[in-house]
């Protein structure tokens, strides 16, 4: 089993990754971002949706909205979140590997680092390929990830995150294979127990995620620094790259 398949490790780890403050973020930037900005009843894919922190910001700004992730858990989160703000949002559980509607919407959305999972750098080429069939000619792919160049700047020792019940995670980053791949070692420390969970994934830098667009039959490939717009640069914060399917 891939990390990635480990429904306990979304579910344990969840107020780390996902928190109340994470979905402030998120609604934030949906708000507010002009990448973000498409015209009412436009058609959204969300994919690898988590529990849904992009989905009700999205389906208030008046976007018809999907959602996909493999993870039982998380979709259930994603549902009912839903259900609690009234959001229309259909959910759909998949592998991005293999998940593809063609034609089906004007912008794939994939954010918070949900790219480069899969060992193979086909697969992950694969994973923007799908994308490409499933939007509508026109559409645009919009990716938000940690950039190497990014990472480079503040990565170091491990940090630890509290949370409301006393737990805690401790979270150390390790690069790999020359800079080509990041493990991130996740311990969530309860009470007298520990539970240690390893994620890996590809690093890109702006003009290698930029080619890996283009590979996939992308136009127009363009690199942010974050949500604004702004240009990627020493200063950024993520890396943000959208292509368009012509």
């Amino acid at each position: 089993m891939q990390w990635y398949e480990d429904d306990s490790l979304w579910s344990d780890f969840a107020p780390t990754m996902f928190s109340p403050g994470r979905a402030e973020q998120a609604a934030g930037i949906v708000a507010s971002s002009p990448l973000l900005d498409f015209p009412p009843g436009t058609r959204v894919l969300d994919l690898c949706c988590g529990p849904g922190l992009f989905l009700v910001p999205l389906a208030r700004r008046g976007y018809t909205v999907t959602g996909v992730d493999l993870s039982p858990s998380m979709l259930e989160r994603a549902r009912a979140a839903c259900a609690e703000a009234g959001a229309d949002v259909r959910l759909v559980r998949a592998d991005m590997l293999d998940y593809v509607e063609p034609g089906s919407f004007d912008v794939v959305l994939n954010v918070f680092t949900s790219f480069g999972y899969f060992d193979d750098p086909e697969d992950n080429l694969r994973v923007l390929r799908n994308a490409r069939e499933s939007l509508a000619p026109g559409g645009r792919l919009v990716v938000d990830v940690m950039g190497k160049e990014v990472l480079a700047g503040w990565i170091g020792r491990p940090q630890a995150v509290d949370l409301p019940d006393g737990s805690y995670v401790v979270q150390r980053d390790v690069v790999l294979d020359s800079w080509r791949r990041l493990r991130t070692d996740w311990t969530l420390v309860r009470g007298t127990s520990a539970r240690t969970a390893s994620l890996t994934s590809f690093l890109y830098s702006a003009a290698e995620l930029h080619d890996l667009f283009v590979a996939a039959g992308f136009t127009d490939v363009e690199c942010f620094g974050g949500f604004d717009g702004g240009g990627y640069d020493q200063h950024s914060r993520r890396l943000i790259v959208r292509g368009v399917r012509k």
